[in-house]
């Protein structure tokens, strides 16, 4: 069934899915938007593919990117109970009051609808009043991980807190976008490393994904995962000490840039291109 669902979005991906604009055939996609799109990246500092050399492996395995933005990840995609129905346990296993089937199927929604705010709240933020900063959203969602999943693990705390914390610990959930968007900003100069930088951040999150919870989320210790709770509490710790590491990394490397880069590039390019109202493009 999974398989079946799956195919519409992978047709749609394969069809729809403009590629990078240094690529891009895009039926949809005109000409003087694709040109648009490259001339985009230029401004941003993006660089274009290059091959890979022994060079360029070296450079990219002796950088700090490929090992911190790995270890940001991991932390982030394990530092969460979303891969164990937590709170729907938790519903079904109470004998006083007994919850109906559904009940236990509608109440953890409620988990997935603040990790739909946050998602987007986080994105906004980081965006807009944060100036393009991303980790100050990342620490947060820790923090209310840590909040959340001590009390769950202490057990012995009043209901309505309870409650609180099976819904309130969806907020961790919504950081992959922004870690994502983190590396590719810190590996904007070379595109072979971001290409690399990012499936080293999957490979590495799934690859732990795939045996820590068969450990830490064993079914026998429903509804009261003590050892989970406390896992996920601690990865939520060294989620917010790997950010701060991140950030004066990140910081400290765009100092060194040459100061003929960055802004100053940016707005001269941007001095030279003007789009008119008609949509076309003019240099």
């Amino acid at each position: 069934m999974d398989g079946v669902i799956s195919m519409p979005i992978a047709l749609a991906g394969y069809y729809f899915l403009p590629d990078i604009p240094e690529t891009s055939r895009a039926r949809y996609l005109s000409a003087e938007e694709i040109a648009y799109a490259q001339k985009r990246m230029k401004l941003e500092g993006r660089e274009q593919r290059k091959p890979y050399t022994k060079a360029k492996f070296k450079k990219i395995l002796t950088s700090w990117h490929i090992y911190g933005l790995s270890l940001l990840y991991v932390l982030f995609n394990n530092g969460a109970a979303g891969a164990v129905p937590v709170f729907a346990q938790y519903l079904k296993d109470s004998k006083y009051p007994v919850y109906t089937v559904s009940q236990i199927n509608v109440y953890p929604t409620s988990t997935g609808a603040v990790q739909i705010v946050t998602t987007l709240a986080y994105a906004w933020l980081s965006d807009s009043i944060l100036k393009g900063e991303r980790w100050p959203p990342i620490v947060f969602g820790a923090c209310m991980n840590i909040v959340c999943y001590v009390s769950l693990a202490i057990w012995s705390i009043p209901e309505g807190w309870r409650w609180t914390c099976y819904i309130l610990a969806g907020s961790g959930y919504g950081l992959s976008g922004l870690c994502m968007a983190w590396a590719h900003e810190i590996c904007a100069d070379d595109n072979e490393e971001r290409a690399i930088v990012i499936a080293s951040m999957n490979e590495m999150a799934y690859v732990l994904q795939a045996w820590l919870p068969l450990i830490v989320w064993q079914q026998i210790d429903a509804p009261q995962y003590q050892k989970g709770f406390i896992t996920v509490s601690v990865l939520s710790l060294l989620l917010i000490i790997t950010a701060f590491v991140l950030k004066v990394l990140h910081r400290r490397q765009n100092s060194r840039r040459s100061p003929r880069g960055g802004m100053e590039v940016e707005t001269a390019e941007s001095d030279a291109l003007d789009i008119s109202f008609d949509g076309k493009i003019k240099t």
